[in-house]
């Protein structure tokens, strides 16, 4: 009989985009990267589009695209920052599923997800509708069709959410066997207890639904499972392969469905060079005569149910106690001792009186504006997608009662955003941890507070009643007291409003103009600037126009902002008006250029109603970018110190070393400090200067010194990448090869190991497309290209054909 093996990777990161500015800002928690996404994306996400499958000697022998081979789903939310971020990854995980569809039979390997990864059981019929219809729309927006299958966050699963599903055209979906309660043949009457996790997962299920709508229910092999997520299974792809193909069993009659599912950041992330192990399993199970590799569609297709199944209602794949985990102290946490749950109940009561209240408001006011409020929400799925002025038209065109006035076209988008900030706010991430005050809750309760916002600038007061029940759930960390004061602490400081952003405009116009100003989710304007500078001190003054490119909110402000020096600065807004700024700029100009700080001071204060804002109100990125350009000649000189303490007593800490004695702290962190600096930054530089880096690591071995691995390291793999990705756009250019030859030599002297991954890509695309050609030609110049091209793939790990030319000159 037919033996079929399906892996399932779920890949999801929470949302970590500030709410008010629709982007991730900087997370110092996952340096050297800036922020999580960005380092799982280079840890699993891109290494799962180009996995090494190495040789006998550890040597990279085939490069393969795991998606192609495997089935996956990713969360929408990731999808969107990927395809702005990371795009070659991304690219890659479209065009794997054209590859999956051409190798299954039609069909493709990618799986929907509800769209934000809510607990689908503890939502409300209305957002379960939504969840899986934005889910569905953002699907076909990336993948061309429609989705077969479609993943439930946690796996939580109720007869409602499966009904929901069926409903919008869903074939299947993917459980744990202990979701499982009995199975009967199709047409049976006598039902078969299967639950404690006994239904056998080789084979597809049908559920009958109360409303007579169908859907099949694949519950994936507990065990194996288990033991790839937390049993060290992908310490060897052939162990992992061979553990696979052996859950088959003779006993069984029918066509079996060997299948697992996981985290996909499991295979990367998690478990370093899980993507390798993951590799070379798929090609060894490729290679194996007696199975193949398939996925949920092609399998059902082939197979279709013979059993009929029931679920236990309100289960999931992570909470012992069902769905729990999302509403209680069920027992279920990370371990930390002496810390409860308890204000998980809470949390999810303030939203859910949050959710409640924006309901009644979203019907009220969007009833006079759109044919149906929440017809519209479903179908605001394409704006979110796309917010040209294009597709808003055949937004509001579809589902507004009349042409818009721009007021009104604000207050519909207002109440929209509001919806979509009360459906992120449920993102499951939020109660999964042990602590209320920790990042992933804080960012739900952000998207309280952005719908708090929205609400507020339409005239109605969410917040009071919010906050009083915010204020029952407890932090385990006395000085955090409650949810309120954590509201308070660090969700009210972060509220974003037009003025706010002509503010962070005002600022960093200041250093360097609007050229590189970061906008985010706003467009500005800017007109009737002027800017002066006296000895290190500088002041700017101007309008502008900030618009949101998601409410289309727009207002025309005034700006000042001073910088009087180190971290001395101050600035104003205020909305336009037909006052007198002209004048009070031609004034304050006078002033400054006359020296006059106090004056100025006073005018501006006088004018804004006070310069209440500062280097704080900069966005995290801007804010960083600011005051490393602030701090640029205090570094400068500090650096200067370091170097002339090395320079003047490198000798004596040598002597030191040489008798065995002690090096004092202070010397020998001076020596680390300089030694990797000038690493870093000589990596950095391009062209890579190899003599000096040479020269830098004598040293370092000389003087002993530990070398900053991540910084380091990062600055090293990107100074080759960047030498490859020239290389690649001219692939005949000898001098940039030996460059690359004798960089990657010296890499290969630092303690560690250097990330190699993008430069052994390009290498071997060129090993394909390059390589055969000048093997062909033999002349001179071929000959001495491939003794370095092959040299190069030595040390970048790549395994090179053997090439049989009479005579190739030695590279040196």
């Amino acid at each position: 009989m037919e033996r079929s093996i399906c892996i399932h990777a779920h890949f999801y990161q929470p949302p970590r985009e500030n709410p008010w500015l629709e982007a991730v800002e900087r997370q110092d928690s996952a340096y050297p990267f800036h922020d999580w996404n960005e380092r799982v994306t280079s840890e699993c996400y891109a290494p799962n589009s180009a996995a090494r499958i190495l040789d006998g000697v550890g040597r990279i022998r085939h490069i393969i695209n795991n998606y192609a081979r495997i089935s996956f789903n990713f969360g929408p939310t990731l999808l969107s920052w990927m395809k702005d971020n990371a795009p070659q990854t991304y690219d890659r995980i479209l065009e794997s599923e054209r590859e999956s569809a051409e190798r299954f039979g039609g069909h493709g390997s990618a799986m929907a997800q509800v769209y934000n990864h809510i607990i689908m059981p503890l939502a409300n019929d209305r957002d379960k509708r939504t969840q899986v219809r934005w889910g569905l729309r953002d699907f076909e927006s990336r993948f061309g069709r429609k989705p077969e299958g479609m993943w439930l966050a946690e796996t939580a699963v109720d007869i409602a959410s499966l009904e929901t599903l069926a409903r919008e055209g869903i074939k299947f979906t993917v459980l744990a066997q202990h979701q499982a309660a009995r199975v009967r043949k199709l047409g049976g009457r006598s039902w078969k207890d299967v639950s404690g996790a006994r239904i056998d997962p080789s084979r597809a299920y049908l559920a009958k639904l109360p409303s007579g709508n169908k859907i099949t229910l694949f519950f994936y092999d507990g065990p194996i499972s288990q033991a790839v997520a937390f049993e060290k299974l992908l310490d060897s792809g052939a162990v992992f392969a061979n553990r696979l193909e052996n859950g088959f069993s003779d006993k069984r009659t029918w066509p079996q469905l060997m299948h697992i599912a996981t985290d996909g950041e499991t295979y990367g992330h998690h478990h370093k060079y899980g993507d390798m192990a993951l590799a070379f399993a798929l090609d060894q199970i490729d290679s194996d005569p007696e199975v193949h590799l398939t996925n949920y569609g092609q399998f059902l297709e082939k197979h279709p149910p013979e059993l009929e199944v029931q679920i236990i209602e309100d289960t999931s794949w992570s909470c012992y106690h069902g769905v729990e985990r999302w509403s209680s102290n069920c027992g279920c946490n990370t371990g930390r001792a002496g810390w409860n749950q308890e204000w998980r109940g809470p949390l999810r009561a303030a939203l859910d009186s949050l959710r409640d209240a924006a309901a009644r408001m979203f019907e009220e006011k969007g009833g006079a504006l759109l044919k149906d409020p929440w017809a519209a929400r479903d179908a605001y799925i394409d704006v979110v997608l796309d917010r040209s002025p294009d597709s808003l038209w055949l937004f509001f065109e579809a589902n507004s009662r009349r042409p818009l006035e721009y007021a009104e076209t604000v207050t519909a988008l207002n109440l929209l955003e509001m919806q979509r900030h009360a459906l992120l706010m449920y993102t499951s991430c939020g109660w999964f941890f042990d602590e209320l005050s920790g990042l992933e809750t804080v960012q739900v309760i952000q998207y309280a507070g952005r719908v708090v916002q929205l609400a507020s600038e339409m005239g109605v007061d969410l917040e009071t009643g919010f906050l009083e029940m915010l204020s029952h759930a407890k932090s385990n960390i006395p000085e955090f007291g409650d949810g309120a004061k954590i509201y308070n602490l660090w969700v009210k400081p972060t509220v974003v409003d037009l003025c706010k952003v002509g503010a962070h405009f005002a600022i960093s116009t200041l250093f360097d103009g609007d050229h590189e100003i970061p906008k985010f989710c706003y467009d500005i304007t800017s007109r009737d600037y002027r800017q002066e500078q006296v000895a290190g001190s500088r002041l700017g003054l101007g309008r502008a126009q900030i618009t949101s490119k998601i409410t289309r909110d727009c207002r025309d402000v005034t700006f000042a902002a001073i910088h009087l020096g180190d971290q001395v600065l101050h600035a104003g807004v205020r909305e336009a008006t037909n006052g007198d700024f002209t004048e009070l700029t031609e004034k304050v100009l006078e002033e400054f250029s006359a020296g006059h700080f106090p004056d100025v001071l006073e005018a501006l204060d006088h004018y804004f109603g006070g310069m209440r804002y500062s280097l704080k109100s900069l966005f995290k990125d801007e804010q960083k970018r600011i005051i490393d350009m602030i701090l640029t000649n205090t570094l400068q000189d500090a650096e200067a110190s370091y170097h002339a303490i090395y320079e003047k007593h490198g000798g004596l800490m040598r002597f030191l070393k040489e008798l065995d004695q002690p090096i004092p702290e202070v010397l020998r962190i001076t020596t680390a400090f300089v030694l990797n600096t000038d690493l870093v930054r000589t990596f950095s530089r391009d062209p890579v200067d190899v003599v000096r880096i040479s020269m830098l690591l004598e040293l370092v071995k000389r003087e002993g010194v530990r070398i900053d691995d991540a910084g380091v390291g990062f600055a090293a793999g990107n100074g080759l990448a960047r030498l490859m990705r020239r290389f690649a756009n001219a692939p005949g250019n000898l001098e940039l090869l030996q460059r690359a030859d004798v960089l990657s030599a010296l890499l290969e002297m630092l303690p560690f190991p250097v990330n190699y991954w993008e430069a052994q890509n390009i290498y071997y695309q060129l090993l394909q497309d390059e390589l055969p050609a000048r093997a062909r030609n033999r002349d001179e110049i071929s000959m001495v290209w491939i003794k370095f091209f092959v040299s190069l793939g030595e040390k970048l790990r790549v395994s090179v054909p053997e090439i049989q030319p009479a005579e190739l000159p030695v590279a040196s």
